[in-house]
């Protein structure tokens, strides 16, 4: 355990009813209230929120392996639908109901996939990877970035097979050379280092595809209507974050019934780390209870 994370309580392996396995880590009471993680680019199951968080709050966070990365199985060609599919069968062998979900970086999209298909009771988008190929932010993104959702678009089987070419060392060295300051003092922490490292070395176990898939599908358009999202979604970032979002979230909020944007003064984009609590006592706020039924958004 370090200041910012902390290592499972319970790790595994659940069997979908398509015989594939997805692999998960578990924090806090066995008990307490469901919370699933779609973790960031690569980092997998290993890497959760910040230390004790769940813990403190009484809260059974669930992080899962996407096909492909880490324990999962390979679900080659897999769509944002078939992860929400997955995740609501998930949900019913773990005995989760209709959990409340966490998206975070690259896992935002994916978290977002599952609130638009009514698998999620509730969401909190934190340091959430944008929609970058949207119509007009194609002006405001960084060069290199601009060229890879171009490229993404134009050869999504092209630029999938480029991306499978990344391994753990290479993502370590894109997150630490991207990071503001104020990330690299959580980046740098000993005992964090190792638990994001072993992250990254879990997820590419299997070899680059599963994160290759992952990348064309958030780089790409999202074939989801944000705008039929109905459950209550909180969005994070730090206003020191220049990598997940072109405008820190503003568009994305607008795009969905009654998201509540909050921007954290100082803060990059290590936000899943460092103001866990805050998330997911927002989080709390608005998850259904045992009967499933979701409590009023104000």
């Amino acid at each position: 355990m370090t200041a910012y994370t902390d290592d499972p309580a319970r790790l595994g392996r659940s069997r979908l009813p398509d015989g594939r396995m997805l692999g998960w880590a578990e924090w806090g009471p066995e008990d307490g209230t469901p919370v699933v993680l779609c973790p960031g680019a690569a980092t997998s199951r290993w890497l959760g929120l910040g230390a004790g968080a769940a813990e403190s709050l009484g809260v059974r966070l669930v992080s899962v392996d996407r096909p492909g990365l880490g324990a999962s199985t390979p679900a080659p060609g897999r769509s944002f639908a078939g992860f929400a599919s997955d995740l609501r069968q998930f949900a019913v062998v773990r005995g989760l109901g209709r959990p409340a979900v966490v998206g975070n970086s690259q896992g935002a999209p994916f978290a977002l996939a599952c609130a638009a298909a009514g698998v999620a009771s509730a969401l909190a988008v934190v340091s959430g990877a944008d929609e970058v190929a949207a119509p007009g932010f194609a002006p405001v993104l960084p060069a290199e970035l601009r060229d890879l959702v171009e490229r993404v678009a134009c050869d999504p089987a092209g630029a999938e097979e480029f991306f499978a070419g990344f391994g753990a060392e290479a993502m370590w060295d894109m997150v630490m050379a991207g990071s503001p300051e104020c990330d690299l003092a959580v980046y740098r922490d000993p005992g964090f280092a190792t638990a994001y490292r072993r992250a990254l070395d879990e997820a590419f176990a299997q070899g680059g595809a599963g994160y290759a898939r992952d990348t064309v599908l958030a780089m790409g358009r999202w074939p989801f209507a944000l705008e039929g999202i109905s459950v209550p979604v909180d969005i994070w970032y730090g206003e020191r974050d220049t990598g997940h979002s072109p405008d820190a979230g503003a568009r994305l909020a607008a795009r969905i019934p009654g998201a509540r944007r909050r921007v954290v003064p100082g803060a990059g984009g290590a936000l899943l780390w460092t103001h866990a609590e805050p998330v997911l006592t927002a989080l709390l706020d608005h998850a259904v209870d045992g009967a499933g039924t979701m409590p009023a958004w104000p």
